[in-house]
C-alpha cells in the first residue's frame, strides 16, 4: 500500500515508519525535519507543516492511508481533518492518546483523581480530537489508543485488544511503541475498526 505518515520521526512515528516498511510498503513520512527521518526500505522523506495546509493537503493526495502521529497541543484538530478530507485520502489512522480511555463505565481515566496534571491538557485535547472525528462520517477514520504507559520496549506481538476500556494487568496499563506499530498496521492490512476507536495493551 501507498501510506502517508505525519510525523514520522517521532517516539510512535518512527516504530510505525520501521513496521510499515518491514512489511513492503510505501511510505511518505513526513515531518518538520525530514532529516531526522530513518532511512529504510521504501521510505521517501519528504518536509511537512501541519500549518501549511494546502501544501500537506497535496503531499497526502493519492495515498491509501493517511497516519498521523503528533501531539494534539500542537495541532488544530479540526485543521488537520479537514486537511486530510482536502486530500482526497478517505482512510485515516491516528495515533490516539489513553486519557479518554474508560477505568470504568462512564469514567474516564483523565477524570480519576490521580490522573497527572502535567498530562492533563495533551489527554484533553486528544479526547477532543476523537471527539470531533466521531462527527466525520465522511472518512473512513480509526482512533488507536495506547495504554497509558507508552513506552519504548519490545517487539514482542503479544498484546490484546480492546475498544473504550482502558486494558491493564498486574503489572499496569503498558504497550510498547514497538508493538503498538504492530496494532496499527495490522489495522492498515485488515480494517477492522471503521470509525471507530480502539485500544491495543498488555
Amino acid at each position: 500500500m501507498k501510506i502517508a505518515l505525519i510525523g514520522a520521526s517521532g517516539n510512535a512515528g518512527s516504530r510505525i515508519l520501521k513496521e510499515l516498511s518491514d512489511r513492503g510498503h510505501q511510505v511518505t513520512a513526513i515531518a518538520r525535519a525530514p532529516e531526522r527521518i530513518a532511512t529504510l526500505p521504501g521510505v521517501t522523506a519528504v518536509a511537512g507543516d501541519l500549518s501549511d495546509t494546502a501544501a500537506l493537503a497535496e503531499t497526502l493526495r493519492g495515498h491509501d492511508a493517511v497516519i498521523s502521529s503528533v501531539h494534539f497541543l500542537v495541532t488544530d484538530a479540526q485543521s488537520l481533518i479537514d486537511t486530510v478530507r482536502a486530500s482526497g485520502v478517505k482512510r485515516y489512522l491516528v495515533v490516539g492518546g489513553a486519557g479518554s480511555l474508560e477505568v470504568a463505565p462512564g469514567q474516564r481515566l483523565i477524570d480519576q483523581p490521580n490522573f497527572p496534571e502535567a498530562y492533563k491538557a495533551e489527554a484533553s485535547a486528544g479526547a477532543t480530537f476523537l471527539d470531533l472525528l466521531r462527527g466525520a462520517d465522511d472518512l473512513e477514520w480509526t482512533f488507536l489508543s495506547p495504554s497509558a504507559m507508552f513506552v519504548p520496549g519490545e517487539r514482542t506481538g503479544q498484546f490484546r485488544l480492546g475498544t473504550d476500556q482502558l486494558l491493564s494487568n498486574e503489572n499496569g496499563s503498558s504497550i510498547s511503541f514497538e508493538d503498538y506499530a504492530i496494532a496499527l498496521a495490522d489495522e492498515i492490512e485488515q480494517p477492522r475498526h471503521i470509525r471507530q476507536r480502539f485500544t491495543v495493551g498488555y
